[in-house]
């Protein structure tokens, strides 16, 4: 073996270790991306109510590359700039039950099992990128999953209704265009709830 080929040998060797080692360094940091992104609810070790926060991710990414474990913190929180210099001790909600904080997890399983209050078709699988299911209160207002502030989560989602997309859209074009709609199911208008 010569001395070019022995050195190409060694490149290539090292680059299929580097190519290996990016592989799970970006596997890593893609399951705590998984995992701690969006906004979270846990409840405030000092107050004992929710609280909405976001995991700092560069952060956790950055650190999940070199640990089995990523070291977490928080970006943001919704008793901040008040309480701003806290211990952060609610990480220990957030690690000790991955991705079950995550308002996505709370409502995907606030979901699982109900139906929509309007044409009762039972929620199967949530669509997140595209027809969102909504809620309704006891008024008949809908709600976007956007309107709620995390931290007031749990509290609207014992005070609310499932909607399905479609049903959504329907009340929502029946509520702006009223004129255009004859309603021959006997819905009451005000709640939508068939009587």
């Amino acid at each position: 073996m010569t001395v070019g080929t022995y050195l190409v040998a060694t490149l290539l060797v090292g680059l299929l270790a580097l190519l290996i080692l990016s592989f799970f360094a970006i596997r890593r940091a893609a399951a705590a991306w998984m995992l701690y992104r969006g906004p979270q609810v846990i409840l405030c070790p000092e107050t004992g109510r929710p609280a909405g926060v976001t995991v700092d991710m560069k952060h956790a990414e950055k650190t999940a590359i070199f640990s089995a474990e990523p070291d977490l913190r928080l970006a943001s929180c919704s008793r901040w700039p008040e309480r701003a210099g806290c211990g952060q001790e609610c990480l220990s909600q957030i690690e000790s039950t991955p991705g079950e904080c995550a308002v996505r997890f709370q409502l995907e399983h606030w979901y699982a099992g109900k139906r929509c209050i309007y044409c009762r078709k039972p929620f199967e699988v949530i669509e997140w990128h595209d027809h969102k299911p909504t809620l309704v209160n006891r008024d008949g207002q809908l709600l976007a999953w956007t309107d709620i502030a995390p931290e007031k989560l749990p509290e609207v989602l014992s005070t609310h209704f499932p909607v399905c997309w479609s049903c959504d859209a329907i009340e929502r074009f029946r509520r702006e265009h009223p004129e255009l709609i004859t309603d021959i199911t006997g819905r009451d208008r005000r709640t939508g709830v068939s009587r």
